[in-house]
């Protein structure tokens, strides 16, 4: 069983940057792993994946170039760095366990944690 747990959400102002974290406890190395968002009144939505070495990285188009996805495996955690923020970007942002890179699916949800992005 794997537990995620995110953090590093908040609120900002358009242009700005936060990064996100995410931290297992049980073994995800050798896992993908992915961060997804839901916006309210709609869908939740892939936003990147990483392989499970960190050598390979996934994005949706809307945010590429201004989003990265990295690991640090020897500390279980997951980050998003987000840059150039902007208000469509507001949404409970989650991370998962992938269940293959760079799937939609996952095996393991975190509970999530608000972006807001103001204009």
């Amino acid at each position: 069983q794997v537990q995620l747990v995110e953090s590093g959400g908040g609120l900002v102002q358009a242009g700005d940057s936060l990064r996100l974290s995410c931290t297992a406890s049980g073994r995800t190395s050798s896992n993908a792993m992915g961060w997804f968002r839901q916006a309210p009144g709609k869908e939740r939505e892939f936003v990147a994946a990483i392989t499970h070495n960190g050598g390979s990285t996934y994005y949706r188009d809307s945010v590429k170039g201004r989003f990265t996805v990295s690991r640090d495996n020897a500390k279980s955690t997951v980050y998003l760095q987000m840059n150039s923020l902007k208000p469509e970007d507001t949404a409970v942002y989650y991370c998962a366990v992938l269940a293959w890179y760079p799937s939609g699916r996952a095996n393991y949800w975190g509970q999530g944690t608000q972006v807001t992005v103001s204009s």
